[in-house]
């Protein structure tokens, strides 16, 4: 948004700050783990939990959960958590929660996939790369699931 169609609808949405939260890599089966020839399974988690930290200011963490298997083994496994501060004022109270659901993921996700790639090679692995995620696609899957929920304990 420009700083005109700021001034206009009076809503402010600025950046503060980007940080890596917190960080562990694991590899538990090193060293003998390299000397597998198979590829390893890759699964992928992510989170994304945002909270108010002050007036008009928001913090969003991106959370990946990368586990690697060969076979039963753990090749490796790397949480990181990508944060971002957030400012966030006269936004209508409608749009808020898709601004934190999918605007700041949106922002974090290529420091969270710089972050793990990193983790991947420093690990002694070949670099992984987080496909693109969207965001908007698992908000709206979210809150369908949220409605359908509260109706099947209804009955």
């Amino acid at each position: 948004m420009s700083d005109q169609e700021q001034q206009a609808t009076g809503v402010v949405f600025n950046i503060e700050k980007i940080y890596l939260k917190d960080q562990s890599i694991e590899v538990p089966n090193a060293p003998q783990i390299f000397l597998e020839q198979a590829a390893p399974q890759i699964d992928v988690q992510l989170r994304n939990q945002s909270e108010a930290i002050g007036e008009g200011v928001y913090q969003t963490v991106l959370t990946a959960v990368v586990n690697a298997k060969v076979g039963d083994k753990t090749a490796f496994l790397i949480e990181a958590h990508q944060a971002g501060i957030f400012r966030a004022e006269n936004v209508p109270a409608e749009a808020m929660e898709p601004m934190l659901a999918i605007g700041c993921p949106n922002i974090l996700f290529p420091y969270l996939r710089e972050t793990v790639s990193e983790a991947v090679t420093r690990a002694g692995f070949p670099a992984l790369y987080l496909q693109p995620v969207n965001f908007e696609a698992l908000y709206l899957q979210q809150r369908a699931q949220a409605q359908v929920q509260p109706e099947q304990t209804t009955h």
